[in-house]
């Protein structure tokens, strides 16, 4: 087995959905030009509210990715 280097990036996904929507709105934008992502984490949720209810969702991702030998 070899050795690997990782590297983090952060991306915001948005919906007017759910949070889950918006983190998967984050990694599918984020996949079409970062190859070998291997996992995420959610750093911050916030959202905007209009007429008293949750009206978009905002999600800070971390995606880390494995850089090419």
């Amino acid at each position: 087995m070899s050795d690997h280097v990782y590297k983090k990036i952060e991306v915001v996904g948005s919906s007017t959905k759910s949070s889950d929507a918006a983190i998967r709105n984050a990694i599918k934008r984020a996949g079409k030009s970062v190859h070998s992502m291997n996992w995420f984490e959610v750093v911050e949720t916030r959202g905007h509210i209009q007429d008293g209810k949750v009206a978009h969702w905002q999600v800070t991702v971390k995606i880390g990715f494995r850089l090419d030998d």
